[in-house]
């Protein structure tokens, strides 16, 4: 089918069917892609695009051992979960391999959505609490338990149908650069412990109420609100207050998880923590639905015990638990772990250096193949640039990389691209940022 229709007609017909909420990268004149191979994707006209912002092409655009797992499984069996079937036991085998031994019940989903609302779930079983602590900026999910919780979504609604409710309180976003506390504001305290206390103080208000708290939840980076890495120890800081109150901690590694900070499989072990409940998603199919949430036997225990069977009709499918090992083993195979770390080295350099050189850019954070640029208009106020960093994505899609901006300010630049993303990606990318900076910096000069 490719080719089969022009741009305009595609276009078209999306207006015609398509809902009107359902958006597009770069609105004006949306990229209409055709085929993909690695870091690589490639539009109607032949144009090759080198994809930076793509976390669920994980292993890189149709990996041909993942394509192979996928075919050879779909012409042989895919049914649902009731049946015995090596596949779905495997996959589980072998993600608790890769995790903390207390981290070893799993159930299957298909996207994240589905995982984060299941853990949730879980963790109300688990404790009979009803109040959930989520951060400010956070995104998990776009079913109504989850948009409840995600102010990165909610703070944006005009309508007044959907606020939040009064059971979810809303946690200091953890930014040591733009948030509440941060390190023009607060040079000399710990800001880790500062962002802690503001979760403390939450469960506190909590037991004054005579309520109990179900759970906290986070992603182990923050991805939408602006590539966040959080100050060390804040985690441990949070997990032994939330536990102290008699909460269970889910960690969300739908968007970071799977070798993306390099040193580790997981974001989380950068923080020194294991979460009670560990939701994961996007990379894990490499563009085919799949998720899963992982546990504890003492939660899953709990959740057998309320008496009502879980089902979901394509989690854990053949198909999708192929595809699953097959990912699991490019990562080792292809050794994408070291290769993060490896890129993650250049970018923190290269990045710095456009850093040293346009005071544009106010902040350079992140690891492996996780890496934000929060742009200003002055390093003084710290004032969001955010036109310039929307100037900066569509200047780049014109030089075919494909880029994307988020933070609650839409100021800082994201980088998640494939793990198969190599040192001549990097320098072709830092050639084009530094040429796209020095037009801005020439026309605010003029």
């Amino acid at each position: 089918m490719n080719g089969s229709l022009t741009k305009e007609q595609t276009l078209n017909l999306r207006k015609q069917f398509i809902g009107p909420s359902c958006t597009l990268f770069f609105k004006s004149d949306p990229v209409k892609i055709v085929s993909a191979k690695g870091q690589y994707m490639y539009d109607e006209e032949g144009h090759e695009y080198l994809d930076c912002i793509n976390n669920v092409a994980h292993v890189g655009h149709c990996h041909p051992q993942v394509v192979a797992a996928g075919v050879e499984q779909m012409g042989q069996l895919n049914t649902n979960s009731r049946f015995l079937h090596d596949n779905i036991v495997l996959l589980a085998q072998k993600l608790v391999s890769h995790l903390p031994n207390q981290l070893c019940m799993v159930y299957f989903t298909n996207s994240g959505s589905e995982a984060n609302d299941l853990a949730l779930r879980l963790s109300r079983h688990h404790t009979k609490g009803t109040e959930i602590i989520a951060l400010d900026r956070a995104y998990h999910g776009h079913v109504v338990s989850l948009i409840d919780l995600s102010t990165y979504k909610l703070d944006r609604m005009i309508d007044g149908v959907h606020t939040k409710p009064d059971f979810v309180h809303i946690a200091e976003c953890p930014d040591t650069y733009r948030g509440k506390y941060n390190t023009a504001s607060n040079p000399n305290d710990d800001l880790a412990t500062l962002y802690a206390n503001n979760v403390e103080d939450i469960l506190d208000n909590i037991a004054k109420k005579d309520k109990q708290v179900c759970c906290f939840i986070a992603e182990s980076m923050q991805s939408c609100g602006g590539q966040v890495i959080y100050p060390p120890g804040y985690l441990t800081k949070v997990f032994q207050s939330v536990r102290a109150a008699g909460g269970v901690c889910i960690l969300d590694e739908v968007q970071v998880g799977f070798g993306r900070v390099g040193t580790h499989m997981w974001s989380f072990s950068t923080q020194n923590v294991v979460p009670d409940i560990l939701t994961l998603g996007k990379p894990m199919g490499n563009g085919h639905p799949l998720s899963a949430v992982i546990t504890t036997k003492e939660i899953a225990a709990s959740f057998e015990g309320c008496g009502v069977e879980y089902f979901n009709t394509y989690g854990g499918n053949p198909v999708s638990c192929s595809i699953g090992l097959a990912v699991l083993d490019v990562i080792e195979k292809d050794k994408l772990l070291e290769n993060a770390v490896k890129i993650g080295k250049l970018m923190e350099t290269k990045l710095n250096e456009l850093k040293e050189k346009y005071t544009l850019i106010g902040d350079v954070r992140g690891v492996g193949m996780f890496w934000g640029l929060d742009l200003v208009k002055s390093r003084a106020t710290r004032a969001p640039a955010t036109e310039e960093a929307a100037y900066i994505v569509s200047r780049l899609k014109e030089e075919y990389i494909l880029f994307s901006r988020d933070g609650p300010d839409e100021n800082v630049l994201k980088f998640k691209a494939p793990m198969c993303f190599n040192k001549d990606n990097v320098e072709h990318l830092i050639l084009k940022l530094d040429k796209i900076l020095a037009e801005l910096t020439s026309n605010k000069e003029h």
